[in-house]
């Protein structure tokens, strides 16, 4: 039988290695180790040409507690946030740093997607960076229950959903929200003109609305906007389906055939009929079973002036 060589070496200590490798000993430099002594560009004044807008970070994952009417009451979700003030023109910049400082601060308070916590933390913002305006935005998944509609069992769906809050000293702040929701529309013409069956479609629709001038947004502002999209498609989504399950939301979406423009008009129809929502808008992306390309619908309507807006009158979510 032949018999395994174990082969054994000896090696450097850590710090021989790294240097090894390309490390090398900290440089003795003369630049100021204090926090006191060290020079402070961003708060340096003169006159910078212009102000901005908008200066700050995005793209920041923080935690968030998501609370809901619909069962569970409250998840931990992720949060990609952007926090942005406004720069005078004497101002050369801001410390950025104080802005995810402040959202920790929101944390150890127990930030949730409460428009409430939201617009406390927006307003600390610009307090903290001595601006007058400042910006707050948040994407994150909404997880929520969701039963089969004959055997009752439960999985969870979800959708994106997103808030915009901007706060301005001396004016009333500007709250908006939205939901990105998956439903299943079946095609009218393909019934109308078939023997049989009709080709449906997974559709995605984007909903994005505005609070009346100083109101806040409901708590269940989510609750209702999923169930403007839901209702109103030929079907909706569900994560656990057996086949009586199967059957029921079969013939459900047979009995409500849905153009992606008729989703649009009839998600629209709905949020006008809210009284919180002072402007709205509703775009829908059918993803084509016997095509190659999708099908697309908008509308942006501002109930103040009584009248459809141009298609870049909010921002896309």
């Amino acid at each position: 039988m032949s018999k395994s060589v174990t082969h054994s070496f000896v090696l450097p200590d850590k710090a021989e290695r790294l240097r090894l490798f390309g490390s090398v000993d900290p440089i003795q430099g003369d630049k100021p180790v204090l926090k006191e002594e060290m020079q402070d560009l961003q708060n340096s004044k003169n006159d910078f040409l212009c102000e901005l807008q908008q200066v700050g970070i995005e793209n920041l994952k923080y935690p968030i507690d998501v609370i809901s009417v619909k069962s569970p009451v409250k998840v931990s979700s992720i949060g990609n946030f952007r926090l942005t003030t406004s720069l005078e023109r004497e101002f050369k910049g801001i410390n950025m740093s104080r802005l995810a400082e402040q959202l920790q601060y929101s944390r150890n308070e127990g930030l949730s997607d409460q428009i409430t916590d939201l617009l406390r933390l927006t307003q600390r913002i610009a307090e903290q960076m001595n601006q007058q305006k400042s910006q707050l935005e948040v994407t994150y998944p909404w997880f929520y229950n969701r039963a089969a509609p004959i055997t009752g069992l439960f999985g969870l769906n979800h959708s994106l959903a997103s808030i915009t809050v901007t706060w301005e000293a001396g004016k009333s702040p500007i709250i908006k929200a939205g939901l990105n929701i998956q439903i299943t529309t079946l095609c009218p013409c393909s019934k109308e003109i078939s023997e049989y069956s009709a080709h449906n479609q997974r559709g995605m629709l984007r909903i994005q609305v505005q609070g009346n001038p100083g109101e806040l947004l409901p708590s269940d502002w989510k609750e209702n906007l999923l169930d403007a999209a839901e209702s109103n498609a030929s079907s909706c989504l569900h994560p656990v389906l057996k086949r009586p399950d199967e059957k029921q939301v079969t013939e459900r979406a047979y009995e409500n055939p849905r153009f992606v423009e008729d989703v649009v008009r009839l998600v629209a129809a709905d949020l006008y009929e809210k009284h919180w929502v002072s402007k709205f808008k509703v775009d829908c992306s059918n993803e084509e079973s016997i095509h190659q390309h999708d099908a697309i619908a908008r509308i942006v309507y501002d109930k103040s002036r009584g009248h459809e807006c141009a298609a870049d009158y909010f921002t896309l979510i």
